[in-house]
């Protein structure tokens, strides 16, 4: 199960209110949460509190693999908490093309990169 934190509307008409919610990522834009992490009130004025985030229960999520929406992360950042979506990727990234180059290697053929890299040179000596 895939799961994201994201935005679910709420409020009426021309008054837009919404909830931060951790969500499967099949779920519809209203569905239902698995949990709420807080709210996000773009009309707050004054003392109103304008974004209300729980960051220990936000950094759970993160950390058994949650992605955040773009609108959350940047809540994210503002709240300083810590989130590098590049890194968790990047290290999915280099398992993955260790596990690419090994195969490349068992069965002889040459793929990818290092396809064109030959080419590139060949048509060079050219």
């Amino acid at each position: 199960m895939s799961t994201v934190i994201r935005l679910t509307r709420r409020g009426r008409m021309h008054a837009p209110f919404y909830r931060i919610g951790v969500f499967d990522s099949r779920t519809r834009r209203d569905g239902a949460a698995i949990e709420n992490l807080g709210y996000y009130n773009p009309l707050a004025k004054g003392e109103v509190v304008r974004l209300e985030l729980n960051t220990e229960r936000a950094k759970y999520w993160l950390s058994v693999g949650a992605e955040p929406s773009e609108t959350v992360a940047s809540f994210l950042k503002e709240k300083e908490v810590e989130y590098n979506r590049s890194t968790a990727r990047s290290a999915k990234n280099k398992k993955r093309s260790v596990k690419r180059i090994a195969a490349e290697k068992k069965s002889g053929k040459i793929h990818g990169k290092a396809k064109r890299k030959q080419r590139a040179t060949a048509k060079a000596a050219k």
